[in-house]
């Protein structure tokens, strides 16, 4: 598959998933797309964030692990290996939280994407604990 057709498959799987397709039904396409370009971090981070949706946390975990080690940098990434370490009762979130927070005070659309993605995982999942005490160590 080239990288086009990568693209192309991951922004189909974003269209159906802000139209409010569910996670078990979308996971499949981020996994294929996992398996096909094993390098893309927005996809394992994808991966990651629909795991946690179905509340499957060690999954997550380890598509979020990925997805930080191929973008550091990313902050979603970073939300999503703190989530998953949250909600399988593992330490070390922390490090990522603090470095979420340098990102959201050096870039305003950073901040408000993180801000957009917490409220859309809160209106999915309303009673997810960890989530909402991320959005409060982050606004703190």
């Amino acid at each position: 598959m080239t990288e086009t057709e990568t693209t192309t498959l991951f922004e189909e799987g974003l269209k159906r998933y802000q139209a409010g397709e569910e996670p078990e039904t979308l996971l499949p396409v981020f996994e294929d797309i996992c398996n096909r370009a094993p390098k893309n971090a927005s996809a394992w981070a994808c991966v990651a964030w629909l795991y946690l949706l179905m509340d499957k946390p060690k999954n997550a975990l380890k598509a979020a692990q990925k997805s930080v080690k191929l973008d550091a940098t990313s902050p979603q990434s970073r939300i999503n290996l703190a989530l998953a370490l949250l909600d399988s009762g593992e330490k070390g979130v922390r490090p990522h939280i603090q470095v979420v927070q340098q990102i959201m005070t050096l870039d305003a659309d950073i901040r408000q994407d993180i801000e957009e993605n917490i409220e859309d995982g809160l209106n999915r999942k309303p009673d997810w604990d960890s989530l909402k005490r991320i959005k409060s160590w982050l606004n703190s």
